[in-house]
């Protein structure tokens, strides 16, 4: 995309989630990390949340253009399989008047219903997923099989950010 004179910088947010201390559960805070370490285009956030849900919610709200999150998700797949989803505003269920949220265990579903509630919800939202292969039991290194697909999964987020700085990407959804 090119900068044209008056036209704002899609700004992207990616997102590293998850539990460094439960091995393959950090697997989001790696890609993070490795992102952080290359040129990014103009308008893109890498932060890593941890467990930080409600900070995360926070920082959407905040208004960006397009949501990357990137977590360990059991699919049923081979360790280190990667994922690609893209939940739409409908597919999530709002969170209930009264129903209880515990700040502490917002995971990335609960943080799109969270932003979703409070009409935070950015244009484009993808997640990337890393099917785990141990991610129950304390430790902070990933399973061989997890670590080979981190440099897979930074090359996949710089395709998506790319992508996501067109307006092509926004055509669908009206954002």
């Amino acid at each position: 995309m090119s900068s044209e004179p008056g036209r704002r910088e899609r700004q992207i947010l990616v997102a590293g989630v998850g539990n460094a201390w439960l091995r393959d559960d950090g697997f989001g805070g790696r890609v993070a990390e490795a992102l952080n370490e290359r040129p990014l285009p103009p308008g893109v956030t890498v932060l890593d949340f941890g467990t930080g849900g409600l900070d995360l919610a926070y920082e959407v709200m905040r208004g960006y253009d397009a949501l990357v999150l990137i977590d360990a998700s059991r699919q049923g797949g081979e360790p280190g399989t990667l994922y690609v989803f893209e939940p739409e505003p409908s597919s999530i269920e709002p969170i209930e008047d009264g129903q209880v949220v515990n700040p502490h265990r917002m995971d990335p579903r609960t943080v799109l219903r969270f932003v979703k509630m409070v009409g935070g919800w950015p244009g484009k939202v993808v997640v990337i997923a890393c099917e785990p292969a141990v991610a129950e039991e304390m430790g902070l290194a990933l399973s061989p099989e997890v670590e080979g697909s981190v440099e897979r999964a930074v090359e996949l987020v710089l395709e998506t950010i790319a992508e996501l700085r067109t307006d092509a990407a926004y055509a669908e959804s009206g954002g």
